[in-house]
């Protein structure tokens, strides 16, 4: 499984349950990455969709109240959504969201692509500082391309096997 997201210089993901920027480079890089695949979500970033559930996609929220999702499946639990997705090829598997369920679900990731933006976008939320964690790597990097007046680059970080 893989998670894919976008962080600022001290890795803030949000505010006000809304993305920090408006980029459309990350956007196209998040739709070739996710096209035809899974994704995984918690019912607040199914809620920020303007037209609710990514078209083209299988999506995937994480929701224990009775909410009930017509175009998305629901499930309750992490060992629910890990049944779920078990369905599918791991590299076609992304969380997308939001804080908490990065939070949770990280450690069953091998992969994250993060979209970093060289600037402080005062954010609430944060997505745990990979640099600073002995258990990835950064290993592919791809930049400075300047979108809607921000400096970003397209990041790849993989597991440490031998931390696995």
């Amino acid at each position: 499984m893989k998670a894919i997201v976008v962080a600022d210089k001290r890795w803030g993901i949000g505010k006000n349950n809304d993305l920090l920027f408006r980029l459309p480079l990350d956007m196209k890089h998040f739709r070739k990455n996710t096209l035809g695949k899974v994704i995984v979500m918690g019912k607040n970033t199914y809620n920020s969709f303007p037209s609710g559930a990514l078209p083209h996609r299988v999506n995937v929220v994480l929701d224990n109240s009775d909410k009930v999702y017509t175009d998305a499946v629901k499930v309750r639990s992490v060992d629910e959504m890990l049944k779920v997705v078990s369905q599918y090829p791991s590299d076609d598997v992304f969380v997308v969201g939001g804080a908490s369920v990065y939070r949770q679900l990280l450690d069953y990731c091998d992969t994250v692509i993060v979209t970093k933006v060289d600037s402080d976008g005062d954010a609430e939320v944060f997505f745990p500082d990979l640099d600073a964690n002995a258990d990835w790597k950064l290993t592919e990097t791809d930049g400075d391309y300047t979108d809607n007046g921000y400096t970003l680059s397209f990041n790849i970080y993989r597991k440490n096997q031998a931390n696995s």
